[in-house]
């Protein structure tokens, strides 16, 4: 090859990658949703768009514009997920609540190791993702399938349910499109899918509706008045927030609490631990969140470091459920969250002003 064509070569392929990202990358966040509803993990789901994209950009001068471009990214999406999740040890990834017996016990603080468990996905990253508009075949709002009790349910599903159950259900694809990206006929997505719905039913809570952008203003009081109760370790604030019968969970932990007596024992042994809390706002699966922070009692001017991720569902004007991420995967979940692993007194007030749900 001579320098001129060797040149030409160079000029074609830079104009071929550049015209793939201007074309794809629109897609990323949708994309990056969808393999997380897929895995259950927002560290998996960074990994496997970028493969996503990577197999694309190989494949790209094979697509030709033929068909379109979304539903093919949708498909190297799929398919990587499948391989990922067969290529697994643990195939499903769980909140305690799902693996494990209630109990009143105290925990003693070893995660369970042999668990895959859940992680939250940061609503910073959903801006201009959320569809309102989907069109009939969606079964399900754009909200609520991102909601941390709907990520929990489907991952229960079979690898192919979970997919069929997503594309049709969630994106709103028909079953025949779903069979081609799948394999197998209509009538066997259709099967497929009627299986996925009858488990998914049995684990929807209609009391639970998702939040529509920023908190009407009486939700917004009772998560200020969750954040006060935490901060001045007020057990008894902390309490009347609860619906009687709310569920308390803190995955890698494999314990979990049910109702206001057992979730009550639980903080009254837990805080006494700690010399205070900072909880600044944020926002996670589409329902309202904290990132919180500590202090230990022997340090009370030490700086205020990552302590948990607290997901809460609401539902009848109280709290239905906490989930806190806790350590050791509280940290990676600051970072992926784009939240300081340490705070001053200065800084948090700085940054809780920026952390608005959005």
């Amino acid at each position: 090859m001579t320098a001129t064509e060797a040149s030409r070569s160079f000029e074609i392929s830079d104009r071929s990658d550049k015209t793939f990202e201007r074309m794809a990358e629109p897609f990323r966040g949708e994309l990056k949703l969808h393999c997380y509803r897929m895995m259950g993990s927002l560290h998996e789901a960074e990994d496997l768009v970028q493969d996503t994209y990577l197999r694309a950009w190989r494949s790209f001068d094979s697509f030709e514009g033929r068909g379109s471009l979304r539903g093919w990214l949708y498909q190297i999406a799929t398919n990587t997920c499948l391989n990922a999740i067969a290529g697994r040890k643990y195939r499903q990834r769980f909140l305690p609540d799902q693996r494990f017996p209630v109990t009143a016990q105290m925990p003693d603080g070893v995660p369970a190791s042999d668990v895959d468990w859940l992680e939250p996905y940061p609503d910073s990253e959903l801006a201009g993702i959320l569809d309102e508009t989907l069109n009939p075949e969606a079964r399900y709002a754009s909200r609520e399938a991102v909601q941390l009790a709907f990520v929990a349910a489907i991952q229960q599903l079979p690898p192919r349910q979970r997919a069929a159950l997503l594309l049709c259900d969630v994106l709103g694809w028909g079953a025949a499109e779903a069979a081609t990206l799948l394999g197998g006929s209509t009538a066997s997505i259709n099967s497929v899918l009627q299986r996925a719905r009858v488990t998914m039913a049995k684990s929807r809570n209609d009391d639970e509706r998702p939040m529509i952008s920023k908190p009407a203003p009486a939700q917004q009081k009772l998560l200020d008045r969750y954040l006060k109760a935490w901060e001045e370790l007020d057990l008894d604030k902390f309490v009347a927030l609860l619906k009687e019968d709310a569920t308390y969970t803190m995955p890698p932990l494999a314990q979990w609490y049910v109702g206001r007596q057992s979730i009550r024992a639980f903080f009254e042994w837990a805080w006494k631990d700690y010399g205070g809390y900072r909880l600044l706002p944020t926002a996670a699966n589409g329902q309202p969140a904290f990132a919180a922070y500590f202090r230990s009692r022997t340090a009370p001017d030490a700086p205020w470091s990552a302590h948990s991720i607290h997901v809460l569902s609401l539902a009848q004007g109280s709290i239905s459920a906490v989930t806190l991420f806790v350590r050791p995967a509280a940290p990676a979940l600051f970072q992926a969250f784009g939240l300081p692993l340490v705070i001053t007194d200065t800084v948090g007030t700085e940054f809780s002003a920026q952390a608005e749900p959005p």
